[in-house]
């Protein structure tokens, strides 16, 4: 049983123990047993935080489904190994080595030095912002549904938007609340600061620490931390723009809306493609461009060590660096006068394409199994669960149930990480004691 089977087998029980749950009686409105193949999507959408649903959750699961989601979200945020080493430290039990290597690398923690530290800071950290974010949207939603489900949907939607899920428990997702400055501003902050990586968050805590406490020790921020804020900026502001003027004059998103609501509006789908799958337009009512754009950013998706998923953002950037490199006549791939190492360059390019290979498969199987679909549409539902994000143009619940299946293992795929599931599936690969000749051949 190497780590990597371990984080592989961990996410499936989890998974299978959340349909087990949301098929009783007791998790349905109306109190019959659901469907396995909707219990089965519903709890792959909810550990592989993505969203994505075949059921109109508030009218189809009771409270205690509902929280039965809720639970299933947060431990697919936290992540298996963060979750179970949560239950350890409650039980008192001392770690092993084994167990300190599989949170180093569920973590992307580049040692093993604080692991169980960082485990407890993350703890602390998801609570204060989720915290945060239900005494914020409880100002909206207590005085619309009163006491009792104000505060529970306050807690529900804080929830899915730190962890970069995107269930709601409203028919038309947050499209009311398209026009309210408080939903769109604490749901798309709490979905920033879970989609950039809790290493990022420590990271500028101890700066804004040292600042306040006019320390003469100056904090000098890592690489990682550089290239996800500054890449991560980039895309929201370029994101916001384009969506601005590809749906300015759409009378069926932006249209009826003022000129600061529409900047709102942008900024809001601008975000939620990082990986969050709440909506406050309907999705299928953009246009083409705005839907392929919208592809791309969720592709691309979150930052490591974070609650989202797609390719991340610093994969994203090592590409650019290595394009930049190859223009410029560079031999070294450089970034914030940092050298990429070979192998980390290595590892981007079988990401971006075990990612894409994975993404245009499931989306020729989806269109394969329901020909009524649009490739557009189909390919938006692939990426959208490989990438953990939840957005959908709402064809979800109406295809097959191999469609559904086709996401599930897609969903799956996405959250545990291609990577990661080639290494449970054939083993660790094996150092070679011996090297190839080389040889040139013609690119491009």
């Amino acid at each position: 049983m190497t780590v990597s089977r371990t984080i592989a087998l961990g996410f499936l029980a989890v998974i299978l123990a959340g349909a087990l749950l949301l098929m009783m009686p007791f998790s349905t409105i109306d109190g019959s047993w659901s469907d396995p193949i909707t219990a089965l999507f519903t709890s792959t959408s909810a550990v592989c935080v993505t969203g994505l649903s075949v059921v109109d959750v508030g009218k189809y699961y009771s409270f205690w489904g509902q929280l039965c989601l809720v639970l299933l979200v947060q431990i697919g945020g936290l992540g298996y190994m963060t979750a179970t080493t949560f239950l350890l430290l409650l039980l008192g039990r001392r770690f092993c080595l084994k167990d300190k290597i599989a949170l180093q690398q569920s973590l992307d923690k580049s040692g093993l030095a604080g692991v169980v530290q960082l485990v407890q800071s993350i703890l602390a950290t998801t609570l204060l912002f989720e915290l945060t974010g239900v005494f914020l949207l409880m100002t909206v939603f207590v005085p619309q549904y009163g006491f009792k489900q104000g505060v529970w949907s306050a807690i529900f939607h804080s929830v899915n938007s730190f962890n970069n899920a995107g269930f709601s428990i409203y028919s038309d997702n947050l499209i009311g609340y398209i026009s309210s400055p408080m939903v769109n501003f604490t749901v798309t902050g709490l979905i920033i600061f879970g989609g950039i990586g809790y290493q990022v968050i420590m990271e500028m805590y101890l700066w804004l620490r040292d600042r306040f406490n006019k320390s003469p020790i100056c904090t000098v921020f890592s690489l990682n931390f550089k290239v996800v804020t500054s890449t991560t900026a980039v895309l929201l502001i370029l994101g916001t723009l384009a969506f601005l003027v590809l749906e300015y004059d759409n009378p069926d998103t932006f249209g009826a809306l003022n000129f600061p609501q529409k900047v709102m509006a942008a900024w809001f789908q601008s975000v939620t493609p990082r990986t969050a799958g709440f909506n406050t337009i309907s999705i299928g009512q953009m246009t083409e461009a705005s839907l392929f754009l919208t592809i791309a950013l969720m592709f691309i998706g979150a930052s490591p060590g974070s609650t989202g998923g797609g390719i991340k953002t610093t994969t994203f950037r090592i590409l650019f660096c290595c394009t930049t490199a190859v223009i410029e006549g560079q031999e070294d791939v450089e970034c914030y006068q940092r050298q990429i190492p070979p192998a980390m360059i290595l590892k981007t390019i079988s990401v971006v394409f075990g990612s894409l290979l994975v993404a245009f498969t499931s989306a020729i199987l989806i269109e394969l199994t329901n020909p009524q679909v649009e490739f557009i549409a189909a390919l938006f539902e692939a990426v959208s669960a490989f990438a953990t994000v939840g957005l959908s143009t709402g064809i979800t619940p109406t295809i097959s149930a191999i469609g559904k299946l086709i996401l599930i293992a897609t969903m799956y795929i996405g959250r545990v990480g291609v990577l990661l599931l080639v290494s449970a599936a054939f083993g660790d690969p094996k150092p070679r004691s011996f090297k190839y000749a080389e040889e040139s051949l013609l690119v491009g």
